[in-house]
């Protein structure tokens, strides 16, 4: 719990001031213990005091009666006796007066019918008294009983006793006492009143200081404290600081103010640094995410709709491996100032757009008929993609993938909606770019399942899931088997046969990869290293797939050596295949790669060749030993002429560099004999033979 300044002073008074009401508490027991003490010791007093004084008059008055009643009781004068007995017993407090003789029988009791007489005494003294030789004081809790013999020379004519009785002491006692209480009850009072009245004026000096304190420290803190918790929170507007106190605590008030008109102003520039992206001056990432956080709880209070456009320029990263950075930045810029037309030009006032980061864009637009209005702003930015950059003096043509989500139908939370806009985003991809998808529950699944596969296939090789098969390569001059491709297959346990472009693609992006490329590497030499043909000739090459991700890991020289060597294969007799997108990348590493490569004795092959952007003057700077046309030129070379002109021009052109041409996809036999009527060297496909385990492959070759 935050305990403030003001607080903490408060719970020092607090602390004082129980400390002084346990002193005074203290004293004030004391106190009331002293007056016990003295109240106890004056009635003590009293008491001895009284006792003392009766037990001298008792003595005195037992001393006398003895000496009166001498010759009376020589003489057995009982009337005198009585006499003398009768006036002692009218003395205050003489409770008995006893005259009796040597015997202990009572002789007189000062009463005129003396009923006692001749009686020997039973009380509790008179046993005492009867053998007391001298005089005698014994008493209770009622009586004091005094003895006297009454002697004539050495002789004991018997003796007198006097009673004197305790009450009266008792009651005068009780009257002083209750005086006496009266007086320290007063007393008492006088100093508890003192007492607590310092009490109550130390609370109320400790309370003055509290709100001096208060008025003049805790609350100009306090405002410094307020007013920093509005810079924090970014509501500069809201300070409002001015002191015109000379003393320190000013000093820091004004100190505070300029400091936070300074951050004001760095506030703005950094605001403006921070929620806007510096090469096309939209928003970014962070301002988006806010403006989304503030419409939904607009919506969420007034009702509508809104969409968010996830936009994804295709293959943008081969403007960039190709053209250069600067070239990717002014695609960018272009884009943007395409993107943002189209969507003030669809949208209207209701188009946000920002740049998320890299080449993806995200569009917010809110509508009535929100579905509708964002399926005509990803037509209209998908129809100005058609259209090329202009770089350079170069056209690009690039294409769009677009993922829509929809609130409140698909999500009510950003974070969600976020979320889903790249889910679709990425299925517009799948589905084959340059297109839109809205987002629905069954990308979930999609996106599962993506998942399930990354984590399965992490260990899939050790377990056996993972094989390799090989498809034979053809000469295309005589027909002779000369070389097979390794592909991988996977047969997961509960998904089946999974294909190599799902799972490849996913160990790309997740580096498994590089474990897995190794893995299929070194089987596919190990295979190798044992086919044998029958008739003693050449074995045939091994051709294996080689990723982008393993290229640029620096090693794969030093990879392949250790694995030929491991696996005894020749390395003429190893083909690694690398698509072109990896190796012109970055060309100069690559080129130095491959090199190394070649100079171990490995031939190098360029994959799925004439999709990119390289076209064929990159094969003068690029050390392979062969191409491989991809399989969409091939799959149409009998229909479109451009694709067979394109095909001829590979091989030709190839050719006059020295490099081996093979073609992919050969599924008809018109297709194998256009190829081979063009000069083309190599070929696999379907129509020649299927991928195949490696037994399989070792009882062709033997056959």
């Amino acid at each position: 719990m935050k305990i403030g300044l003001q607080g903490r002073l408060m719970v020092v008074i607090g602390v004082a001031l129980v400390l002084t009401g346990l002193i005074v508490a203290g004293l004030w027991t004391q106190q009331r213990s002293s007056f016990g003490q003295v109240r106890e010791l004056s009635t003590e007093s009293m008491h001895d005091l009284v006792v003392d004084g009766l037990r001298g008059r008792g003595s005195a008055l037992a001393l006398q009666l003895s000496e009166s009643v001498t010759n009376s009781l020589y003489y057995f004068d009982l009337e005198r006796i009585g006499e003398v007995a009768a006036s002692v017993l009218t003395q205050p407090d003489v409770a008995y007066v006893l005259v009796f003789d040597e015997f202990g029988q009572v002789l007189h009791d000062g009463s005129g019918a003396i009923a006692t007489y001749g009686q020997p005494m039973q009380d509790r003294f008179a046993e005492q008294a009867v053998q007391a030789r001298g005089p005698l004081e014994q008493s209770d809790d009622q009586l004091l009983d005094f003895t006297h013999p009454v002697m004539l020379g050495n002789d004991r004519l018997g003796g007198v006793r006097v009673g004197l009785s305790l009450t009266a002491l008792r009651e005068q006692s009780a009257a002083a006492q209750v005086r006496l209480d009266e007086r320290m009850a007063a007393a008492s009072r006088r100093q508890a009143l003192g007492l607590f009245g310092l009490l109550g004026l130390l609370a109320m000096l400790a309370l003055g200081l509290s709100l001096l304190v208060s008025l003049g420290l805790v609350r100009p803190i306090r405002r410094l404290a307020e007013a920093a918790q509005f810079v924090e929170q970014g509501r500069y507007a809201e300070v409002s600081l001015e002191s015109a106190r000379s003393d320190e605590l000013g000093d820091l008030i004004r100190a505070f103010a300029r400091m936070s008109d300074s951050v004001t102003r760095h506030d703005r520039d950094i605001r403006r640094m921070a929620y806007g992206d510096a090469l096309t001056g939209l928003p970014n990432r962070l301002a988006l995410r806010e403006l989304l956080d503030q419409r939904i709880l607009s919506l969420q209070a007034t009702g509508g709709e809104l969409a968010l456009l996830f936009i994804d320029l295709d293959d943008f990263k081969r403007v960039n491996d190709t053209l250069g950075h600067d070239a990717g930045d002014m695609v960018l810029t272009q884009f943007a100032a395409r993107v943002r037309d189209a969507a003030v030009r669809i949208g209207g006032g209701q188009a946000e757009l920002a740049r998320f980061g890299g080449d993806e864009f995200v569009a917010l637009v809110q509508a009535n008929d929100v579905r509708s209005l964002s399926s005509r702003l990803a037509d209209s930015i998908i129809a100005d993609l058609q259209h090329p950059v202009r770089i350079n003096d170069r056209d690009v043509f690039l294409g769009v993938s677009v993922g829509i989500t929809l609130y409140p139908f698909d999500a009510t939370s950003a974070a969600m909606l976020l979320k889903n806009g790249d889910i679709a985003m990425y299925q517009a991809k799948v589905a084959g770019k340059n297109c839109y998808r809205f987002y629905s529950r069954a990308m979930d699944q999609a996106v599962e399942r993506r998942v399930q596969i990354e984590h399965d296939l992490r260990g899939a090789w050790e377990r056996g899931e993972i094989s390799l098969c090989y498809q034979p390569v053809y000469a295309l001059a005589d027909g002779r088997l000369v070389g097979a491709e390794a592909l991988l297959r996977w047969a997961h346990p509960t998904l089946g046969n999974i294909p190599p472009s799902v799972f490849i693609d996913i160990a790309e992006q997740s580096g498994i990869i590089d474990r897995l490329g190794r893995h299929a590497l070194q089987r596919a030499c190990e295979d190798a290293s044992r086919w044998q043909r029958g008739d003693g000739s050449e074995p045939p090459f091994v051709s294996v797939n080689i990723s982008a991700r393993q290229l640029r890991s620096g090693d794969l020289p030093e990879a392949v050596a250790e694995v030929l060597s491991a696996s005894g294969l020749p390395p003429q007799r190893l083909h690694l295949e690398l698509t072109e997108t990896a190796v012109l990348g970055d060309e100069a590493q690559a080129s130095a790669l491959l090199a190394r490569i070649r100079s171990i004795g490995p031939k190098v092959w360029l994959d799925d060749f004439g999709t990119g952007f390289s076209g064929l003057s990159h094969l003068r700077r690029v050390p392979v030993d062969g191409v491989k046309i991809d399989r969409s030129f091939i799959a149409d070379m009998l229909r479109d002429p451009d694709d067979l002109a394109l095909t001829t021009a590979i091989v030709a052109m190839a050719h006059s560099l020295g490099i081996t041409v093979i073609a992919e996809g050969v599924e008809h036999e018109g297709q194998y004999a256009m190829l081979r009527e063009r000069g083309c060297d190599l070929a696999q496909g379907y129509w020649l033979g299927r991928p195949m385990h490696g037994h399989e492959l070792t009882r062709r070759l033997s056959t």
